[in-house]
């Protein structure tokens, strides 16, 4: 059988062997030619059950080719015989089956033209114009003069046929094509026919699984080795090939299908026989040549390229964003981008909530939750240190909610997910460090340089300055994605080792020193008992009692102003080991998970829930760990009450009072840098997200998102809340989770990327409850973040290769005669793609020492 790949029923007739490549003889090709050129050939035939169908070809005989009316009745007879299919079977039924009769043998030959070993179905392929698919069942065996009794075709579908678990490879609309094949020694010269219906018709049980039928092939002969077989096969595979079914069905004539032939064996690439084994089954490839491809290229022309180069190169060409599309032509009219842009997403707003209705979006509502909100107290708690706590974490996360939910609900592309980034936390550093020295109301002067870039974006929309989008090439987005990843991964393995200087690894503890170790309180006042211990002697547990009657703990002891006393009061488990254990854990599962969807093991359905909740299980998997050792390790931490971080500041900045009135015109020069900044920073991402690659449907929106940023910047500022832009690594990661992947797939083929499930609904969530996570404290406290920072880490090397970049700093580390045949490498000399790696590399480092410096205020100029 034949879907996508051809399979055959192994020995034994108890399994199907895996997919592979067909392989035909040369010489069988050319047989079937004659066959077609020579034999009956019904095109347009109606019918309607195979009945009448093999009188009609039995019938209608050129006259050279006549056979006598007995041997026509006992062909007849012969063809119509129920054939017996190899069914699909599931795990218990094999086991079923083993306990009934576990010494079956190799089934006997059967004396009919259809024997068990020879059922077998065929590759569907998609018809590029008709939207058709193909599914064939291959007959192929040896009959003699007699024959013993059997049933004959059922007009209607057996049971076993309606209940076969392969229908689920097949996909909806597809129709089956048949090819009977066989010996046949009371015949003294071959009869051949090709039969095309005029429309598809259900042949009873003839099929392995019910389908309805449109093309059929019949060749029986007296017995020739093997060489029925092959043509048989040879028949088969041209049947599944896209541009042969297109021929076959526009096919008028006889010569048509003959040129259908004569086409295939133009881009026939032969192998040489001594040089690889024949018996050998060749795996399927992972990508295929699309049709329109094959039809546009001159097949002269691929001649240099034997081995798939043209191919190769196409399928594989490097996607961008779209450059040449509308959403970045000019229009000449002032905000006519943006006008355009809400023409372009308003018949799809409705779509963006009903396209949500899909159980892989819980799974990316809960993982972009849970990198958002440790995001949001990571760049909360270092806003806070920054800025004297004028915003801080619970700043952080009311202005994530608010900001996020207003961008998901209006913006042109609402898979972005907005955060605080590193070059807005280091201007700000900078603002409130300058507003210190020179005496100025730091939120007061924020407001102004907020109103100004709100006002400058405003002037870039309605210019259509986002046209510039167009000139951002793979050399600029590449090394700002790989920045922004290697911050993620810096940065988690950054807050992972600062854990071992809150929770000290003991490097001193003996065991043998047990003994020695204890920890007392003293009530007593500690200028008549100082508390001193011996910082050479390494602090341990001690099992012996408090030395105070009423046996405090340490809490209740310091409550007290007591003093602890003792070798082993400074003892802290090593919270740091299983810290880390946690946090290699968390990013391991993630992986493993995440590429469980490829397994081998469990059914396919299994495999894409357990993928598509792959953070989700590994959160939950490490978060059970740690409950179960039950360590104080650091857990997640929320804010519990709705009030401002600094005490001193309300949640309304006034424009005037406390700085002078210049101030608001000053706050135009450092404006333009933050314009420069969140333009670059936006656009940018905005690029990368809609990359070709992505294959998204519902356009995007340049325009659109950088007025939304540019507004929001107004109430962000007026309410003293972090600015926000679109986050690279978190907005990859939240179209990563929402992977469209084609639910059927023939044995052998890789599930097709179809694209992302676009829509606004899993963004709106993730901010809703953001804004609710104040109340969910208690249940958030449970999670240690050890394992958000192995979340962390795994969004960051996802994101690093998701990138060319990475492939290509690989090949400077290979020997060329282990390096993989990209194509690029195909077409551009390997000392011109390693001088191009090293190049964006330099750059990459340039950029990276800025951002660590003061300098990082220029960091968009660099860009």
């Amino acid at each position: 059988r034949w879907i996508k790949f051809e399979e055959k029923v192994e020995d034994g007739g108890e399994r199907w062997s895996a997919p592979h490549v067909p392989a035909l003889p040369l010489h069988s090709l050319f047989q079937l030619r004659t066959c077609l050129q020579k034999g009956t050939m019904l095109l347009d035939l109606d019918a309607t059950s195979f009945k009448e169908i093999i009188d009609k070809a039995l019938s209608e005989q050129p006259e050279e080719a006549e056979l006598q009316p007995a041997l026509r009745e006992r062909l007849a007879a012969l063809l119509l015989l129920q054939p017996q299919h190899q069914p699909t079977k599931s795990l218990l039924q094999l086991l079923a089956e083993l306990g009934l009769s576990p010494c079956r043998g190799r089934k006997p030959s059967c004396p009919t033209g259809h024997p068990p070993a020879a059922s077998s179905p065929g590759q569907y392929p998609r018809w590029p114009a008709h939207g058709f698919c193909c599914f064939l069942s291959f007959f192929a065996g040896k009959a003699k003069g007699r024959s013993e009794p059997r049933t004959q075709v059922s007009k209607t579908p057996l049971k076993e046929q309606l209940r076969n678990r392969f229908k689920k490879k097949v996909p909806p609309g597809a129709e089956a094509a048949h090819v009977a094949v066989g010996e046949v020694e009371f015949l003294e010269k071959p009869f051949t026919a090709f039969i095309r219906l005029r429309h598809g018709v259900s042949l009873g049980s003839l099929a392995e699984v019910s389908l309805p039928s449109r093309f059929l092939f019949i060749l029986l002969g007296p017995p020739r080795v093997k060489a029925y077989h092959e043509v048989g096969r040879a028949m088969a595979t041209l049947l599944t090939d896209e541009l042969f079914q297109r021929a076959a069905r526009q096919a008028e004539h006889r010569e048509d299908l003959v040129a259908g032939i004569e086409a295939f064996l133009d881009e026939l690439i032969v192998l040489p026989p001594g040089k690889w084994d024949p018996s050998a089954r060749i795996p399927p490839p992972s990508h295929l040549p699309s049709p329109c491809r094959r039809t546009t290229v001159d097949p002269l022309d691929q001649q240099p390229h034997g081995n798939g180069d043209m191919t190769a190169a196409g399928d594989r060409a490097s996607p961008g964003h779209p450059r040449s599309g509308e959403e970045l032509e000019r229009t000449g009219r002032l905000f006519g981008g943006l006008l355009r842009d809400i023409r372009r997403k308003a018949p799809w707003y409705g779509s963006d909530f009903s396209d949500a209705l899909h159980p892989q979006c819980l799974s990316a509502v809960l993982y972009i939750y849970l990198a958002t909100v440790t995001n949001a107290i990571t760049f909360g708690g270092m806003l806070g240190d920054a800025t004297a706590n004028m915003q801080g974490v619970l700043e952080s996360f009311l202005g994530t909610a608010f900001a996020g939910f207003i961008f998901c609900l209006f913006s042109g592309q609402p898979l972005t997910i907005l955060s605080s980034t590193g070059p807005v936390l280091v201007f700000e550093r900078l603002l409130f460090s300058f507003s210190q020295d020179h005496s100025l109301d730091y939120l007061e002067f924020r407001l102004w340089i907020g109103l100004w870039v709100a006002f400058f974006g405003v002037v870039l929309v309605a210019t259509e300055a986002s046209h510039l989008v167009r000139y951002f090439t793979r050399f600029t987005e590449e090394g700002f994605c790989a920045l922004i990843s290697l911050i993620f991964i810096y940065d988690s393995l950054k807050k992972m080792l600062s854990l071992a200087d809150a929770f000290p690894i003991n490097w001193q503890y003996r065991l043998d020193n047990v003994t020695s170790y204890s920890c007392t309180c003293n009530l007593s006042s500690p200028a008549r008992c100082p508390c001193v211990t011996d910082p050479s002697s390494p602090p341990t547990l001690s099992l012996q009692p408090p030395a105070t009657p009423a046996g405090l703990s340490r809490t209740q002891c310091l409550d007290r102003g007591g003093h602890l006393l003792g070798t082993s009061c400074q003892y802290v488990p090593d919270v740091t080991l299983i810290s880390f254990l946690l946090f290699g854990g968390t990013f391991l599962f993630c992986i493993a998970l995440k590429r469980f969807r490829s397994s081998r093991y469990f059914p396919v359905g299994v495999r894409k829930l357990v993928s598509d909740f792959a953070v989700i299980l590994a959160i939950l998997a490490s978060c059970a760990v740690d409950a179960v050792l039950g360590l104080e390790t650091p857990k997640l931490l929320v804010p519990s009450k709705l009030k401002p971080t600094n005490p001193a500041r309300g949640w309304i900045v006034f424009p005037f009072g406390a700085n002078p009135w210049w101030v608001c015109l000053l706050s135009a020069v450092p404006a333009v840098l933050v314009t420069i900044l969140i333009f670059m920073d936006q656009q940018i991402t905005a690029v990368i997200l809609n990359r070709r690659e992505y294959k998204l449907q519902k356009g995007a929106g340049f325009h659109l998102d950088l007025l939304c940023v540019s507004l929001l910047m107004v109430v962000t500022s007026a309410t003293g809340l972090p600015w926000y832009v679109s986050a690279t690594v978190i907005s990859l990661a939240h179209m990563e989770s929402l992977r469209k992947e084609s639910a059927t797939s023939a044995p052998g083929e890789h599930p097709e990327f179809l694209g992302i499930r676009e829509q606004r609904l899993t963004g709106l969530a993730v901010f809703i409850l953001m804004g609710v996570s104040v109340f969910m404290a208690p249940v958030l406290k449970h999670i240690p973040m050890p394992v958000l920072y192995g979340v962390f880490l795994h969004m960051g090397v996802t994101a690093l290769n998701s990138i060319q970049l990475t492939d290509r700093v690989r090949l400077l580390l290979m020997p060329a005669k282990h390096q993989p045949d990209l194509a690029y490498l195909r077409h551009v000399p390997l000392r011109r793609v390693h001088l191009f790696t090293v190049i964006q590399l330099l750059c990459l480092a340039l950029l990276w020492v800025l951002k660590s410096t003061v300098a990082a205020i220029i960091f968009p100029v660099m860009v």
